[in-house]
């Protein structure tokens, strides 16, 4: 336990920043359910495809290569089915769509849980930022190419971060999505957080009239490799302070295990949930004008990327 454990209780849900994946799952029943998980590797997505087979669903678990994705899947003792889907790579997250319709996989929930944060300096995929493609785009295509796969009363749950208040004041820098003009590591890390963030509140606006949800989460501070190109001294004192501050990896992935199955949230859509409840976002976040915005500008880039 963290010394912020100490002084940090539970919420309304009855669980809090203390709450592992397998405790909010504890005592469900998820057999006959299917769960997309991305980034299923390492880290939380590894630990959310653990818990939730271990709870009798399936996991369509995704990873960079399907190397990865099988190795992954070969350490957990329940049901999981391997998929290549390189987020930065069009190509290979539309494979993946295909591989889950030509498998006949109903989902029951997508955890866009997969990115890539603060990369030092400028990178980018087809003329975008890498964090922004790959966080984003990457997600877009995969989550809308699905959406004839997800179930009736099928849960869509983006990871975000409480780094999206490191966002650019206007929130998305539509005019330099390519990230040339001043480019900072963690600025634009938060502004595709804020984007996945924003992509759940127009999905739940879509959504409306229906039994589907979808919800960002914020799973906290965890040390996983995602942390892997912090300089030097940030991550030397990442590694100091880490016991005392920051969550484990069981529960860093509560969040968005609670928010995928539990039954608590089953109705709960447009929200974005933090330590296992929900909490408030910055303002523009809850901007549904930035929000179609920013769909209809996603939708350009990919009409304008190659189509295999």
């Amino acid at each position: 336990m963290s010394l912020y454990q100490l002084f940090k209780g539970k919420g309304p849900s009855g669980f809090g920043y203390g709450s592992t994946a397998d405790e909010v799952t504890a005592g469900l029943s998820l057999k006959g359910k299917t769960v997309l998980v991305t980034g299923c590797n390492s880290g939380l997505g590894f630990e959310a495809m653990r818990v939730l087979t271990r709870r009798g669903a399936t996991v369509l678990g995704t990873a960079r290569t399907l190397e990865k994705a099988r190795a992954a899947c070969s350490a957990v003792d329940g049901q999981a089915v391997p998929l290549a889907c390189e987020l930065s790579d069009p190509a290979s997250v539309r494979a993946c769509v295909d591989a889950v319709t030509a498998g006949g996989h109903r989902l029951d929930a997508l955890i866009g849980n997969a990115g890539i944060m603060a990369l030092p300096k400028l990178e980018q995929a087809h003329g975008i930022e890498l964090q922004f493609f790959t966080n984003h785009i990457g997600h877009f295509i995969l989550v809308t190419g699905l959406l004839d796969r997800l179930a009736d009363d099928g849960r869509v749950v983006m990871l975000s971060s409480a780094a999206h208040s490191m966002a650019p004041r206007e929130g998305i820098r539509f005019d330099d999505l390519a990230g040339a003009r001043g480019y900072t590591a963690w600025g634009h890390y938060g502004q595709s957080k804020l984007a996945n963030l924003l992509f759940a509140k127009e999905l739940a606006r879509r959504f409306a009239g229906t039994r589907r949800t979808a919800n960002a989460v914020h799973p906290g501070v965890i040390r996983t490799n995602l942390g892997r190109h912090m300089p030097g001294v940030a991550s030397f004192l990442f590694g100091l302070v880490g016991p005392l501050v920051l969550k484990s990896v069981p529960q860093g992935a509560a969040t968005e295990v609670y928010a995928a199955v539990h039954p608590d949230v089953a109705t709960t859509s447009g929200a974005y949930f933090a330590d296992c409840n929900v909490a408030r976002p910055r303002a523009d976040a809850d901007d549904p004008a930035l929000a179609r915005r920013l769909w209809e500008v996603s939708e350009a880039i990919v009409a304008r990327l190659p189509a295999r």
